[in-house]
């Protein structure tokens, strides 16, 4: 082994040109370690530690390179250049890739009983040396750390072992709780769903009263669960009392890791970067980082033409199936380095303090909430009619309805965006299920199993409501069907279920999807019989003569208008009560998800991992490039909340 210094850096090189015996000894390394936070007399006395190099770094005071010289210089370790003496491409499959990415470090060199372990993290090296130990034979192997850049470090692994990282991020969630041993088209499943259409219809040209009795009965028994629920979650959400106005201060900060998964988003995501920017916390426990599908050339293009901000990073996620944002996150989840991991959507736009909201909430809590979810609202609420009532339907769901199912003690369907889980928990259960399309919730019902739980916390993230029809429809068929798969994963073993979440979070768990898919289901039903209100005989049954429809009819009556009372009760505060008019429109609103309904069930049978993306960057005025309805003057210390779908 030889050394090479490099030119103008004043730091030195590790070269192996030839083999030669090294004769360390373990005490090397705590030698070495000693060093990691102290500063050497030297030109750098103005550096206390490593710990304020990467502040410096962090508020883009130091490159990449200069951090890495800098370290050199502090900890005096020497360097490794990958273009000079790449990585033993025998080491290669000593370690676990996913370990490697974990701690930022990869076997570089052997030299007789000496293993070299390139790092960028040398602050934190003693503990994984340990690990590393452990790991490796002989075991009395003589671990050396040199030093190297994230970027060479993480591309390296990401390159050597990317099929294996590929094949890690499909299936990272076992497979008892994941979807992902459905066969995307499974000959069985079509021909035992074409078989219970065709019973179905055969039953009901047979016994058309007796069938439509049936899911009227059905219908009428969902929609007193529903407003069962409904009302007791909104008289525990406005029973709550305020919690203190004094926030605490919290010491340490966790480190925070931010996934922003992007896909074809040539319209937002130079807006992205300046709205994520605005998050006001310490730098050098921030990092966010763009995950991007490998053949995304358009957001990759445009993101190379900007100024990228201090503490981003590209993630590109290897082309593979299923092309869904779940897998994508478990990809990236390795790279993470975080305490917390959150996440958010293209459009979002968070309020500035979000992050401290949400280290405070974390301290306050007890030990077994591990995720935090935020909530939702839109800034582009007055477009149209659609958005309008989908900001009704937003408010009561994230304003009243779950925080009040929190407080009932019931498991939370999370949100995809604005949600804050402990790493170590979120690995623990095997992230997100690859194949699962509304993973947010599925996530939400296997924290619970787990014996963990939710809050909603005080804090609000401005989304892009979806104006158009057909894109609604999109959007909503995909939430549907995977509450449908997550319902079916789940359901596999009901005894089971029972015994992980208690008989109280069981029954919370059906009358949530139960009533859910019903409502969407069965509402041209329901609608039908409004008729009978109207006296309009109904065709192929006699039912509508029948005294009792009237009653029952009058039942889905005060059901609306109590769905109508939540609508007004969620928007009134400042900002949204110009919303009141728009919530009996809700009416016209709702069958739009009955057709997303039925499009959910065809993707179920023939296209169950299939993700219909939504196309964000509709509500930004393409001259000024900001948005064109501002996300109203209200306070994240203020109690908000606002919705996902039910």
């Amino acid at each position: 082994m030889t050394k090479r210094n490099q030119v103008g850096t004043g730091t030195d090189t590790l070269v192996f040109s030839s083999p030669e015996t090294t004769t360390a000894r373990p005490a090397v390394l705590a030698e070495a370690a000693s060093r990691f936070s102290r500063v050497p007399t030297g030109p750098l006395t103005k550096h206390q530690s490593v710990a304020d190099l990467r502040k410096d770094h962090a508020s883009g005071k130091l490159s990449d390179r200069q951090l890495v010289n800098r370290i050199a210089q502090v900890t005096g370790l020497q360097q490794a250049h990958f273009d000079l003496t790449p990585p033993d491409p025998a080491l290669n499959n000593l370690l676990d890739p996913a370990f490697c990415l974990r701690h930022e470090c990869l076997p570089w060199q052997r030299t007789d009983d000496c293993l070299w372990i390139a790092t960028s993290r040398p602050e934190t090296f003693g503990a994984a040396s340990d690990q590393i130990t452990k790991l490796i034979e002989p075991a009395n192997t003589c671990i050396r750390p040199v030093l190297v850049g994230r970027e060479a470090c993480q591309t390296y692994i990401a390159e050597t072992h990317k099929s294996e990282l590929s094949d890690r991020s499909r299936s990272r969630t076992p497979l008892i709780m994941s979807c992902r041993a459905w066969r995307p088209k499974s000959r069985v499943r079509v021909g035992a769903s074409l078989s219970a259409v065709a019973a179905l219809g055969g039953l009901a040209i047979a016994f058309p009263d007796q069938v439509i009795s049936a899911f009227v009965i059905l219908a009428f028994l969902t929609m007193i669960v529903a407003a069962t629920l409904k009302t007791a979650a909104v008289i525990s959400k406005m029973t709550e009392q305020p919690a203190p106005g004094k926030a605490r201060s919290i010491s340490p900060l966790p480190t925070m890791s931010i996934l922003v998964p992007l896909f074809r988003e040539r319209r937002i995501a130079e807006t992205l970067l300046r709205r994520l920017q605005k998050l006001d916390y310490p730098k050098d426990k921030l990092e966010i980082l763009l995950v991007l599908e490998e053949d995304d050339i358009m957001t990759r293009s445009l993101l190379d033409r900007t100024q990228m901000p201090p503490g981003f990073r590209i993630i590109v996620v290897p082309d593979g199936t299923p092309r869904t944002k779940p897998r994508a996150m478990n990809y990236a989840l390795d790279f993470c380095t975080g305490d917390i991991v959150g996440i958010y959507d293209a459009e979002d736009a968070p309020a500035p303090d979000q992050l401290f909201r949400v280290a405070e909430g974390f301290a306050q809590a007890p030990a077994d909430v591990v995720c935090l979810q935020g909530v939702l609202d839109y800034y582009n609420a007055r477009t149209n009619w659609i958005s309008r009532c989908f900001t009704v339907e937003y408010n009561t769901w994230f304003r009243l309805l779950l925080p009040g199912m929190a407080r009932l003690g019931f498991a939370l369907p999370l949100g995809g965006t604005t949600l804050f889980i402990r790493r170590d928990k979120l690995e623990e259960l095997g992230g997100w299920d690859a194949h699962n399309v509304t993973e947010d919730a599925d996530l939400g019902f296997r924290l619970a199993r787990a014996g963990y739980r939710t809050q909603v916390i005080d804090t609000t993230t401005g989304e892009e409501a979806n104006t158009r029809i057909v894109p609604w429809i999109k959007q909503r068929s995909r939430w549907l069907k995977g509450y449908m798969a997550t319902y079916l994963v789940h359901m596999r073993s009901p005894v089971t279920l029972w015994r992980d979440l208690g008989p109280w979070q069981f029954l919370g768990f059906q009358a949530h999807f139960v009533t859910a898919l019903a409502h969407f289901t069965l509402a041209p039903l329901i609608l039908c019989f409004w008729a009978v209100m109207f006296g309009i005989d109904l065709p192929f049954t006699t039912l509508d003569s029948d005294p009792r429809i009237r009653l029952l009819t009058f039942c889905f009556l005060i059901h609306e208008l109590l769905t109508m009372a939540l609508g007004v009760i969620a928007t009134r505060r400042g900002g949204h009560r110009g919303m009141w008019f728009w919530v009996p429109l809700l009416h016209l609103y709702w069958p739009l998800g009955t057709i997303a309904m039925w499009k959910a069930l065809y993707e179920l049978v023939f296209k169950p991992f299939y993700w219909d993306k939504t196309d964000h960057g509709h509500s930004l005025d393409e001259t000024t490039d900001q948005l064109t309805v501002p996300i109203p003057p209200e306070s994240s210390f203020n109690r908000v909340t606002n919705a996902r779908e039910i």
